[in-house]
């Protein structure tokens, strides 16, 4: 039986490549792609969801959500283009009358109680937007699974804080303390998978509809971080949250207490990890500590191999 799943995200190229391996992996069944603001504008999110389904034209279509208009100070189009997809143009044609992403996730964790799991692969807005909406829907949620946050890793919004949750830390409070069973992946781990150059030349140019796409955007990726961060290579962020729930085996977690940080000059947005073990305190997520690489990329290969 596949896996039920809505994608969270604000498709910038990281986003996009988890994306286009959840819809063709025969196992996961994604019922729904709901947009929200973060590496661009409401606006650009919405119009790259629909982006991503036409390019890929996956065997199943999931359902759209439109993201709600909310202006971060921050964004991430240094790393993945004006547009979020690598400075490319494709043609699209956006939907009408969308749901609202909020909206979008009621009606299907409604419909399927205890069946979804939710991926976070952006700020987690939308998420405490329809929580706050909906009191009863954490208990509707199999389990949320959230890019965000730090361990021990310096922070890349500021010293010590991530992006996703650097952009909105009072909706990201707000969600760890939700009560739905929670995988928190942690910039630590984030950084652990790098797509090389060498690993996009290996990408066949006309085996797939998803390659060809990847390979369209990904070079931007890779060019930007080089420039940036002097890494050879693109971090797959956004790809551990497909792989969490493909792959669970691939990601090793524990159960820690954590709180999120609101105010503060240097700190706004830092997760907060209270490792007082005599404190006997209850834990609220399991993080993420550790993943298995050579599964990542075995997954990557398989999926992207299977669409023919």
């Amino acid at each position: 039986m596949s896996e039920k799943v809505i994608l969270l995200c604000d498709p910038g190229i990281d986003g996009a490549f988890a994306v286009a391996l959840a819809v063709f992996d025969s196992d996961l069944e994604v019922l729904g792609l709901a947009a929200t603001a973060g590496n661009v504008s409401a606006e650009q999110a919405t119009k790259n969801v629909h982006i991503l389904i036409e390019q890929l034209d996956p065997p199943r279509w999931p359902r759209l959500g439109e993201a709600p208009q909310v202006a971060y100070e921050s964004d991430g189009t240094k790393l993945h283009g004006a547009n979020g997809l690598g400075n490319t143009n494709f043609p699209v044609s956006t939907l009408h009358n969308l749901p609202t992403s909020e909206k979008l996730l009621y009606e299907l964790l409604r419909q399927y109680p205890g069946e979804i799991t939710v991926v976070s692969m952006g700020p987690v807005t939308v998420l405490a937007r329809a929580f706050e909406m909906y009191p009863d829907l954490p208990t509707a949620v199999k389990r949320l699974v959230c890019l965000g946050g730090t361990w021990h890793e310096p922070g890349n919004a500021g010293p010590v804080t991530e992006f996703h949750f650097h952009c909105d830390p009072y909706a990201a409070r707000t969600v760890v303390h939700s009560g739905a069973p929670l995988t928190l992946i942690p910039l630590d781990v984030m950084r652990r998978v790098l797509f090389s150059p060498r690993d996009l030349l290996g990408l066949p140019e006309d085996a797939s509809r998803a390659c060809r796409f990847l390979r369209q955007i990904v070079p931007c990726g890779i060019a930007a971080t080089s420039n940036l961060y002097g890494i050879e290579g693109f971090h797959l962020k956004d790809v551990l949250g497909t792989i969490a729930v493909a792959q669970p085996s691939a990601i090793q977690t524990k159960p820690m207490t954590v709180d999120v940080e609101t105010r503060g000059e240097l700190t706004r947005g830092m997760t907060v990890f209270d490792e007082r073990h005599w404190l006997h305190r209850p834990t609220n997520v399991d993080l993420a500590v550790d993943v298995d690489g050579k599964a990542v990329r075995d997954y990557i290969s398989r999926i992207l191999k299977l669409d023919e």
